[in-house]
């Protein structure tokens, strides 16, 4: 399952040595509710490997405005503590696959 990140757990989040995935949604976001579940699939494929978790644009306005979250979904790709990749629209599981396997 996909972590929630929130302005208060962000910090810990980000001190992972692992790879790290945020699906930036809303719930009366269309787009988002479709990639949804894909996040949640991945989440779970990879839980060994890569740290993915859904940050809501409305309760975290701290991180949102840290990546220049502008719209949304926004999926932002983090290795090493920096933004390697990010893909903003709906995209297709295989489309999100590849992108977190070039994380790794």
């Amino acid at each position: 399952m996909a972590l929630a990140v929130t302005n208060e757990n962000y910090e810990a989040l980000m001190a992972s040595d692992k790879p790290v995935v945020i699906d930036f949604w809303a719930e009366w976001c269309g787009p988002c509710r479709m990639i949804g579940p894909i996040i949640e699939e991945l989440a779970e494929e990879y839980k060994d490997k890569v740290v993915i978790g859904k940050c809501d644009v409305d309760s975290n306005d701290d991180i949102v405005a840290q990546y220049r979250v502008r719209n949304i979904p926004t999926v932002v790709f983090i290795k090493g503590g920096a933004v390697v990749d990010k893909v903003v629209g709906a995209a297709s599981k295989d489309a999100l696959k590849a992108k977190v396997e070039a994380l790794l």
